[in-house]
């Protein structure tokens, strides 16, 4: 059964109306994912879509971070309702993101983990990034360095400490995902962070920690005592 337009049109207006009036809290998590297809096809029905995104990548956390292709294989998705979901994260991610680079990372760790979170924890590929900091710890380069397989994504040391020589960083913090969900380190995590602390200590590069990120949280190697 097709609802008329002038259902969609009060419909929308007061999602419209809670969202205005109450921000995001306003809404529940389908709503939100609703009203942004809504405007991206705004002739349509969007909530059953919403509804079925959500129940398909787990959550809005999986949804927002998404890969393209795998959007577009849910049925009732276009390239505009597509864009929709991935622009909306893209701005979510500017935004923490310029938290981080506001202030210098050590004393802004939260801002720092709520970034990471945002961007990883629920990537189904495994990646590694290298955080690469200035002698007063200010965030001058955030660089992907590999993309694995469902569960490994190998990290070359040397690479690594080339790169932040490269761009002269006085201090480096490395960072991956656990696609599992479970954020605890394996024996491959512990002895890359010892290569790699000691490769840079003897250029004068710190290492300042390594953090595993998975939906189930984080594990921070240098608070496990293992830097």
């Amino acid at each position: 059964m097709t609802v008329p337009d002038s259902d969609h049109t009060g419909h929308r207006a007061r999602l419209r109306k809670r969202l205005t009036e109450h921000g995001g809290e306003g809404l529940l998590d389908h709503e939100l994912i609703e009203y942004l297809l809504a405007l991206a096809i705004p002739r349509r029905d969007t909530k059953p879509l919403a509804k079925a995104l959500l129940a398909e990548f787990g959550g809005i956390g999986g949804l927002l971070t998404a890969e393209p292709e795998a959007l577009a294989r849910v049925s009732g998705m276009g390239e505009t309702s597509v864009a929709a979901i991935k622009i909306a994260h893209a701005a979510a991610i500017r935004l923490v993101k310029a938290e981080v680079a506001a202030r210098p990372v050590l004393a802004n760790w939260q801002a720092l983990l709520d970034y990471l979170r945002a961007d990883m924890a629920h990537h189904t590929i495994e990646r590694v990034r290298v955080l690469h900091l200035n002698a007063r710890n200010m965030l001058i380069r955030d660089e992907v360095m590999n993309e694995g397989s469902v569960d490994e994504a190998p990290v070359y040391t040397r690479e690594v400490i080339r790169r932040a020589i490269d761009l002269g960083s006085a201090a480096i913090i490395l960072v991956h995902n656990h696609p599992s969900g479970d954020p605890s380190p394996s024996r491959a995590d512990i002895e890359i962070t010892r290569k790699v602390g000691e490769a840079g200590k003897r250029l004068g590069i710190t290492l300042h920690d390594h953090i595993i990120i998975g939906s189930d949280g984080h594990s921070s190697l240098r608070a496990m005592g293992l830097i």
